[in-house]
Formats: structure tokens, sequence, C-alpha cells
């Protein structure tokens, strides 16, 4: 028997985004289930997730991505977590074999991608803070070591990417070209999107003080 791969998704209102996400995901040789968290969504974000075939998630309110993400995790028996964002744009089957071939054949612990060729803002994003980004393969042994990720909120990656270097975990690196993501602005306008914005990096940066991840 092969090994086990979830795709774990968390997602808060976003009916106009995961359609793109969850179809390439169905077409994934590598992928055994696919599981979406709604984190508190109001806007139909949960029924069209099981529409599209994936194993849904209701959590009753919003409480942030680390929380959405550890349900997801809890959830699945898969040896190797495959994270994805629900606004992707442009995302292929070969994104995801790219992501999670290094994991399932044991080179790596952890596999983060990084956008090129897609959109200039967030491939610029991603490849100056690359230990940010959100498109990543992990095997389930991470988690398991750190229990503390559901109240992490938007600093769950800072804290992957941190134990990953204290432990010396082996991490690769994947280029992901042609994806990008719909931006925080570009989904509930210029103030309330700076608002979001300004509120996912206090978060992320309380955890790289915490951590102090350079």
């Amino acid at each position: 028997m092969g090994i086990k791969v979830a795709a774990v998704i968390p997602a808060y209102n976003e009916v106009k985004n995961i359609g793109r996400v969850l179809a390439p995901l169905q077409e994934s040789l590598e992928l055994s289930e696919v599981i979406v968290v709604s984190d508190g969504s109001t806007d139909g974000t949960a029924n069209l997730a099981r529409k599209l075939g994936a194993h849904v998630i209701e959590l009753p309110t919003n409480q942030g991505k680390g929380a959405a993400v550890m349900a997801g995790v809890k959830a699945t028996t898969a040896e190797v977590i495959l994270l994805l964002d629900a606004d992707l744009i442009g995302l292929t089957p070969q994104h995801v074999k790219e992501l999670v071939t290094p994991i399932i054949s044991q080179q790596a612990m952890m596999a983060i991608g990084y956008f090129t060729a897609g959109r200039l803002p967030t491939d610029l994003s991603q490849q100056m803070i690359p230990y940010l980004n959100g498109q990543r393969a992990v095997r389930r042994e991470l988690f398991a070591a750190l229990p503390d990720l559901a109240s992490s909120k938007y600093g769950i990656e800072v804290i992957m990417s941190h134990y990953a270097r204290v432990n010396c975990c082996k991490v690769v690196w994947v280029g992901l070209p042609n994806l990008s993501q719909v931006m925080k602005e570009e989904k509930v306008g210029l103030v309330r999107g700076f608002i979001a914005r300004l509120q996912m990096y206090w978060q992320i940066i309380r955890v790289l003080v915490a951590v102090r991840l350079p």
C-alpha cells in the first residue's frame, strides 16, 4: 500500500475561489483525500466544497488559519499533508506532484512552494520571505511535534519553518510556475483588504518575535 496523502485547505468565505483549487485536486493521482475546513464561513463555501467532492469540516466560528489547518490534520490519518490556500489561481495537478514527491520519496520533511511567473505582487512577496509561504507538503510527524499550532493563526507557517530549522529537518523549495492567488484587497476592497492584511502581518510578527526566526 502506498503512502497516503491528504490535501488540507483552510477556507474562510472563499466560495468565489475554492472551485479553482478543488478541480485540479480531483485530477491529482497523488492525493488520497481532499479536506476543506470552512473556518466559520457564511457564504456557501462549505456547500460548494461538498458538491465538488471534498470532505468538509465546518468550524462554527472563525478561529484562524492555525486552528483550521489542525482541524483538517486531525480528520485524516494520512502520512503526508498537503497544505494549500483556498484562493489560488492557476493550480494544476503538476504543482501538486512537485510539492508532494519529495515527501513521499522521503527526501525531505517539508516541501515549501513559491510562486514564479505568476503575478508580480504575489511572486515578489513569496520569493522575498519564502518561509511564510502557505503552499507546502509536510510529513505528519511535524504536526504531532507542534501541539500549539491550533492557536498560531497566520503564524502557522513561521512556527513550522522555525521547528524545521531548529531540529535540522530537511526542507526543499519548489518553484510553482504560473501560480498566484487572489489578494485580500481584491476580495473585499482596498480599505478592508488593507486592514485585513495588517491584521495578518501583526499575527505573523508576533510569532516571528516569539521564535526569533530571521
